[in-house]
């Protein structure tokens, strides 16, 4: 499976390389509670860092169903979106082809229920579950995703 949506790449043609806004949205899949927690995260194909589940929505795709679909498309692990954590804009993203995107992210909260994680796709090249005390090195706006699901607040954050 492609990891670009056929939907982009149809716009790809008519506009090239030029930046797109995209909706996306990041799933925090967690287990586990206290010192045993644990966040699902994923090694990226296209620059080899460690994140979180990411994707683009469909057109017209809920962005919770969405959220699933990519946790199962990308991990092959079942989970239920608990809630919105977070909205906010990604940096500007350069893809490895070169493709301009910046993503209004929605982050979303969720549990893991069945599926062993594991590579499901071809957008990784490494699946793991790690301690939420031990998080690998990533960039500090996708540790805010992460802190934003993690939290235990009931209102999404957003920038002011």
């Amino acid at each position: 499976m492609s990891p670009i949506p056929p939907y982009v790449v149809e716009m790809r043609a008519l506009i090239g390389k030029r930046q797109m806004w995209l909706p996306g949205i990041t799933a925090i899949v967690h287990r586990g509670t206290g010192a045993d927690a644990e966040v699902l995260l994923t090694r990226r194909a296209d620059n080899g860092e460690w994140a979180p589940i990411t994707g683009i929505l469909d057109p017209g795709e809920e962005p919770a169903v969405g959220t699933a679909r990519e946790a199962f498309e990308e991990c092959g692990v079942e989970v239920s979106v608990d809630r919105l954590a977070s909205v906010g804009v990604s940096p500007e993203i350069t893809h490895g082809n070169g493709d301009l995107a910046v993503y209004l992210d929605l982050t979303f909260t969720c549990s893991w229920l069945s599926g062993e994680a594991r590579v499901n796709d071809d957008e990784n090249v490494d699946v793991r579950w790690w301690p939420v005390a031990a998080l690998p090195p990533m960039a500090d706006w996708l540790l805010e995703r992460i802190d934003a699901a993690l939290a235990g607040e009931t209102a999404a954050r957003f920038v002011r």
